[in-house]
């Protein structure tokens, strides 16, 4: 069972004077790509929480969010009185120096400089994390859950592409062997038309012989068909395959690309074309699978 690399999942936990939020989202990329935004009072916690996602995630472009309603009560800002009173005093002394009246609005100006305000933040309490940590993992598996239905979504998908290409392949079958006849007919009538009146027909034969081999795809028939069922195999057995099954299309694309400069024959060649976009649809679904 393949799993998709798009997903979410979220858990809501109530507190006795908050409620707080865990968002996870996840899309598809080449490895794990983790950003997260935490509230400042669990800041500390970021590695265990990065430790958490990436054992369980694995790969894709994952946001990661905790989010405090009813305001953050963790932080508790309180007026520096005493940083305050020096800055209105160096204001005075500077104001008396120059000759100047204090201005009005001295307070506010100073409510901004730094140090002016102290913001202390209070550490978050081992049960409430042991609490958040709890929702951390029903976020993890809401997200899982979520993965595994759209992967079952991705594995019709492309379960319905191969088969589309393994009957195309079988259409091929019913050409490739008229093909050889009409090869060899068309050879014979262009000597012919050479008005050769004649030639040494062993050596013919053995050009024929030598002509038709260079166009038999008998071996890229097989290796498509072992390709095409070794794709299934390993959805259907592996786990996080996204990788190695993108390996396989690009070994089955280089045996319909085979096929198609073999073909030499107009029907095959629009079934190869008809491969060709069954493929790349492929390729399109398997970049979001894990």
């Amino acid at each position: 069972m393949i799993q998709s690399m798009t997903g979410f999942g979220k858990a809501v936990i109530e507190l006795p004077c908050k409620k707080i939020s865990v968002e996870i989202k996840s899309l598809n990329g080449k490895q794990l790509d983790l950003n997260t935004k935490i509230p400042s009072i669990y800041r500390e916690k970021e590695i265990e929480i990065r430790t958490l996602l990436s054992q369980t995630i694995e790969r894709g472009k994952v946001d990661f969010f905790i989010s405090i309603d009813q305001g953050d009560t963790a932080i508790s800002s309180k007026i520096n009185a005493g940083a305050i009173k020096n800055y209105y005093e160096q204001i005075k002394e500077l104001s008396d120096k120059l000759n100047l009246e204090i201005p009005s609005d001295c307070l506010s100006a100073i409510l901004r400089l730094p140090e002016a305000i102290k913001t202390e933040t209070i550490e978050a309490d081992e049960n409430e994390w042991k609490t958040i940590k709890d929702a951390i993992s029903e976020a993890l598996k809401a997200i899982i859950a979520f993965r595994t239905q759209e992967g079952e979504m991705l594995e019709k998908v492309l379960k319905n592409k191969i088969k589309a290409i393994v009957n195309l392949l079988q259409e091929i079958e019913i050409y490739d062997s008229e093909r050889v006849e009409k090869i060899k007919t068309r050879m014979a009538e262009t000597l012919k038309k050479t008005e050769i009146v004649s030639y040494d027909e062993n050596r013919f034969e053995q050009e024929m012989i030598y002509y038709i081999e260079r166009l038999d795809i008998s071996e890229e028939k097989a290796r498509l068909g072992n390709h095409l069922s070794y794709f299934l195999e390993t959805m259907e057995t592996e786990k996080n395959q996204g990788r190695k099954l993108g390996f396989i299309i690009q070994e089955i694309g280089r045996e319909i690309n085979t096929l198609g400069s073999k073909s030499n024959h107009a029907e095959m060649q629009k079934l190869v074309v008809r491969m060709k976009d069954e493929l790349e649809q492929m390729k399109e679904q398997i970049l979001n699978v894990l």
